[in-house]
């Protein structure tokens, strides 16, 4: 008797551990959840569980709930391959991440190898959807799109300007600098100065001095809003006037808080803003009454979770490889951003780029608004 009770003790053990197992799938969100992107890094965990808790409460991903489990990176390579190591060993399935480029490549190799699908909302260096990986994917678009925008519109609407190319020698600043380069020199522009400074820096009087004997008017900046906040502020305080803009690495309200009054009129690349999709207009205001502002990539984040359970569904599979080919022949999928297709790199299949213009409201603060052309 004894015996059989330990046994049926054993079976009802194995039969409990069985059902915890089958039903959580685990999803790791990497990014900079510390330091001094950890806006962004908020930016993408707040999507993610926003999402994981609504798809949750609608059944899960083919009856499987949605566990987040979060990596921090702070927007480092090696922390990333730790994290992405990390999350290999704790058996996640699904990344939604990470935030850098710089961070994202290096991690996606790791992932590749242990059968992990990684959807990053934010990273945009085109080689981390080049290099042939079955894993890799992205709800953002990328810095060859990027930099056509951007070198379109300042070769277009400043005509005669002497403009500085500014990075911060990063795959995604100094790759999103190079391809905005390579539409004004495209379109007869030449830089009159090209320079990189180092991230974490706080002093850039010498980059400024360069500035002021090239005669600079004009400052493409390809880099994160930390530094490019710095930069204004500086420029503004020693007297250099001059058009500043950069890309979707300073969509955050952080940026105004940094530069103060000098982030007024400072141009920005991003995508159109989801926040004023009427289809995601209930989601937004549910962050909202959470009190969180879904801004960035918020919705990014939110999507790349979203893409992942409807092509699970639609293979009607969570094996992630069944995934990847459901996501690459499925779609589109409707997500918070709008509906997304993927191509066979892993790229979502519509142009995703757009003018900003920081600039104070009524409310005595400044943000961010989309402008016409």
């Amino acid at each position: 008797m004894k015996k059989y009770l330990l046994s049926a003790v054993a079976l009802s053990a194995m039969i409990a551990f069985g059902g915890v197992a089958k039903a959580d799938i685990i999803v790791g969100v990497g990014g900079p959840l510390t330091g001094p992107n950890a806006a962004f890094g908020a930016q993408l965990q707040k999507g993610a569980e926003q999402a994981a808790a609504d798809i949750n409460a609608a059944g899960g991903i083919n009856g499987e709930k949605i566990k987040i489990e979060l990596g921090d990176d702070v927007s480092d390579a090696k922390q990333g391959v730790s994290v992405a190591n990390k999350f290999v060993a704790d058996g996640v399935k699904f990344v939604v991440g990470h935030f850098n480029s710089g961070v994202s490549i290096p991690a996606s190799e790791v992932y590749a190898e242990n059968g992990i699908l990684q959807i990053t909302p934010a990273s945009t260096n085109p080689k981390f959807t080049e290099r042939g990986l079955w894993n890799t994917f992205r709800t953002c678009g990328r810095d060859d799109q990027q930099g056509e925008v951007a070198g379109k519109y300042i070769a277009d609407n400043f005509k005669g300007a002497k403009v500085a190319v500014v990075h911060d020698k990063t795959p995604y600043g100094q790759g999103l600098a190079d391809e905005t380069k390579k539409n004004l020199n495209a379109a007869g522009v030449t830089e009159v100065l090209y320079e990189g400074i180092t991230p974490g820096d706080k002093d850039y009087s010498a980059l400024i001095a360069k500035m002021k004997q090239a005669g600079v008017d004009f400052v493409y900046y390809g880099g994160l809003h930390t530094e490019a906040g710095l930069i204004m502020r500086q420029m503004a305080d020693q007297g250099v006037k001059a058009h500043f803009m950069s890309g979707d690495g300073i969509v955050s309200n952080e940026l105004a808080s940094i530069a103060g009054d000098a982030v007024d009129g400072t141009l920005m690349t991003f995508a159109p803003d989801p926040r004023k999709n009427p289809a995601s207009a209930d989601l937004v205001a549910k962050f909202r009454a959470a009190g969180y502002e879904p801004e960035g990539y918020t919705l990014y984040s939110y999507s790349a979770l979203q893409v992942i359970a409807a092509a699970a569904k639609a293979a009607g599979s969570n094996d992630p490889m069944a995934v990847a080919d459901a996501l690459k022949a499925k779609g589109p999928f409707k997500t918070a951003i709008g509906d997304l297709g993927f191509n066979a790199k892993g790229d979502i299949t519509r142009p995703d780029y757009v003018m900003y213009k920081w600039s104070k409201g009524s409310d005595g603060k400044y943000n961010y608004a989309e402008i016409s052309k």
